[in-house]
């Protein structure tokens, strides 16, 4: 096996296709072909389920799938690492953050690394915490935002913040002037929600499971600023990071009568090779965490 073969297989079987595979990785379809069947060759066992018009893996090609990634990963974390080591003056921090997060708590934070670190690239995804944790185990993500609850043993992390979970209406609704509402009222309601995979939305459900409540959700979208209109407008409810409604006009908060208080994580890969830019992004929010004040966020 060469790292060229191990390329070639990944793409393969992500592309679902020779075809798809050979325009992505630009060379001729028998070419791939012959290359893919030197490997099995090799290996004296099939990778491919090769169907009429789509392919699969065979649990052989599974089974190399889980290391070839690795081997990959391991490659390109190598040359990042040599690069460096020879003074590499630019770099890239490719994080994932959720969605309230990406819009209330990194901006500052980002344009301030930015003007530390003119010729750093920065790369932002907005994703839900299940997306950005896989994202992490494949390479595609350096750092990621994600429930500390939530944290499994392929990655590492240290704590971000911590930031309370609120009931969130307009002022006009029946709930504005209460001091807090149960989980009971709030259920009772019809809700706009993010879709599931969102660390809020998670919690949510697992409350309604805990306490055996039904959740009516009338919108379900990952768009934002939508689920603020739809709050703003009086069509449903919903429960956000109390951050949001700091910033928010038209909109108020409600704490539960149990509080809600989620601990949120930057991590990434246990394995992984964490880039020198990497590196000073995390001493970065360190540093901009230790001049806020010592309450949570």
């Amino acid at each position: 096996m060469d790292i060229r073969q191990l390329t070639y297989f990944i793409t393969i079987a992500e592309s679902g296709s020779f075809t798809r595979a050979a325009a992505k990785l630009h060379i001729a379809q028998p070419a791939l072909s012959i290359a893919v069947k030197k490997l099995e060759q090799q290996l004296e066992m099939p990778l491919f389920h090769r169907g009429d018009r789509k392919i699969a893996l065979t649990h052989e090609g599974e089974v190399l799938i889980q290391h070839a990634r690795l081997i990959l990963q391991q490659v390109e974390d190598a040359r990042i690492a040599m690069a460096e080591l020879k003074g590499l003056q630019k770099g890239e921090v490719r994080l994932g953050v959720p969605s309230m997060l990406g819009s209330y708590f990194f901006p500052e934070i980002l344009m301030g690394f930015k003007s530390r670190y003119p010729n750093l690239k920065l790369t932002l995804v907005e994703a839900g915490t299940q997306s950005i944790r896989q994202m992490l185990l494949n390479g595609e993500l350096d750092l990621g935002v994600i429930r500390s609850a939530d944290l499994p043993d392929s990655l590492e992390a240290e704590p971000l913040l911590t930031s309370e979970m609120v009931a969130v209406v307009s002022p006009n609704h029946d709930f504005a002037q209460l001091p807090s509402v149960s989980f009971e009222q709030f259920f009772s309601q019809e809700l706009v929600m993010f879709k599931q995979g969102y660390f809020h939305r998670d919690y949510l459900d697992s409350v309604c499971q805990t306490h055996k409540l039904k959740q009516n959700i009338a919108f379900e979208t990952n768009l934002l600023p939508m689920i603020l209109s739809i709050i703003r407008q009086e069509f449903a409810i919903s429960a956000l990071l109390e951050m949001v409604t700091r910033h928010e006009p038209g909109l108020t908060a409600i704490p539960f009568d149990e509080p809600v208080h989620l601990n949120l994580a930057i991590a990434w890969r246990k394995n992984g090779y964490l880039s020198l830019a990497d590196r000073a992004f995390m001493e970065f929010i360190k540093a901009h965490q230790r001049h806020r004040r010592p309450h949570s966020v």
